[in-house]
């Protein structure tokens, strides 16, 4: 019975912890192992976008969607699509009040659900190494300290990387052909005043067909810029340059993008430390697996697909639709067997509409479109 099983959830993103948060809401103990070394052990990412059919259903059956907007930016779903001399083609205001899809810093997010477990659910410095064992349980996790404990649940939310995938599915994931060049801004009023104006308090779209740019707002007054090219995994190494190289890499922009506007290109050029490579990867569509007992998968260990709005909204309907059949089934094997009933088919049919829609980043469609987007997990 899941009241009696040993659950362990892999990856302490906000599917593993909203999923960890649910059950305990339910008495059912968990634990949560995690590679990060300390809760700080490094920055969490970008901004967030919740939706209210997914990410905010998820927080409801946390109990925890009135924390959620005390933190939550309303006025950050405004949206701008531009071309790249700078000129707005489309502009979403939100209404007063609205609540579709606010955002939220990703490391407020966790910091939130983090604050909700009981103490000591979270193990950092865990690294898993391997799941082994026979299908109908138990199962031994290693992790890279060369300890291993036994679990009669698996649950692999660790995310594009997922060692716990290899447990149930041989899939891989493949690179888009579309690469994400991240680039920080802070102190955005003060020393950033112009662009500040030009995105505004959400985020800005530009693209002209063959490259593009993405600046999200966060909280603070930081933002960021997602330089998205469709160019090789490792374009940087190729054109002679190292990650670390941030002049050689800035220069190297200059000339990909000479076309745009001066005040566009401050978006390249105006950055706030070094640029971070985030080469796009997606599994196959559709992802599914031979179901196990003791093993399953949330999140972008089950369906991981181009950063277009869906990816943590996904993760965390998962979690709790898979923490709900737990809490409502007689069996362990029950619950695994209905959540996959659901979570197999929803994840493909979105996986089917945005295969491809990488490149949709770097197109210039109807500008009366206003397109989703989520920063892709760091």
């Amino acid at each position: 019975m899941p009241a009696d099983a040993r659950i362990s959830i892999i990856g302490a993103g906000p599917g593993g912890l909203t999923c960890a948060r649910i059950l305990q809401q339910h008495g059912i103990a968990v634990t949560v192992y995690d590679r990060d070394a300390e809760v700080n052990s490094r920055n969490q990412g970008g901004s967030l976008d919740l939706h209210k059919e997914d990410g905010q259903l998820a927080l409801r059956e946390a109990g925890l969607l009135e924390e959620f907007f005390a933190l939550a930016r309303l006025e950050s779903q405004e949206m701008r699509r531009m071309d790249p001399a700078g000129r707005v083609l489309a502009h979403h205001l939100p209404d007063e009040g609205e609540t579709a899809s606010p955002e939220i810093d990703r490391g407020q997010l966790r910091d939130l659900l983090l604050g909700s477990l009981a103490p000591g659910t979270v193990q950092w410095g865990r690294t898993l190494e391997s799941v082994s064992g026979p299908a109908d349980g138990p199962r031994t996790l290693t992790f890279a300290d060369g300890t291993a404990v036994e679990a009669d649940l698996v649950i692999g939310a660790d995310g594009a990387s997922s060692r716990v995938r290899t447990a149930v599915s041989p899939a891989t994931p493949r690179y888009t052909g579309v690469s994400f060049l991240e680039a920080w801004f802070d102190d955005m009023e003060s020393a950033h005043p112009e662009l500040s104006e030009l995105v505004g308090k959400g985020s800005a779209h530009v693209a002209d067909g063959e490259r593009g740019l993405f600046a999200q707002r966060n909280s603070g007054s930081h933002m960021r810029v997602y330089i998205m090219q469709r160019v090789p995994a490792d374009w940087i190494t190729t054109n002679g340059l190292r990650p670390e190289d941030t002049e050689g890499i800035r220069t190297h922009l200059l000339s990909e993008y000479a076309a745009w506007s001066p005040q566009t290109l401050r978006m390249i050029t105006d950055n706030d430390g070094p640029y971070v490579d985030r080469p796009l990867y997606a599994l196959p569509v559709p992802h599914t697996w031979e179901h196990s007992p003791s093993v399953t998968l949330l999140g972008d260990a089950a369906h991981l697909m181009p950063p277009l709005g869906v990816g943590v909204n996904l993760a965390m309907l998962d979690a709790s639709e898979l923490a709900l059949a737990l809490a409502h089934s007689s069996t362990i094997d029950d619950a695994v067997h209905s959540y996959e009933k659901s979570m197999l088919p929803r994840s493909a049919d979105i996986a089917r509409m945005l295969e491809g829609g990488a490149e949709h980043l770097l197109s210039m469609p109807d500008p009366d479109e206003i397109p989703r987007f989520g920063p892709p997990q760091p």
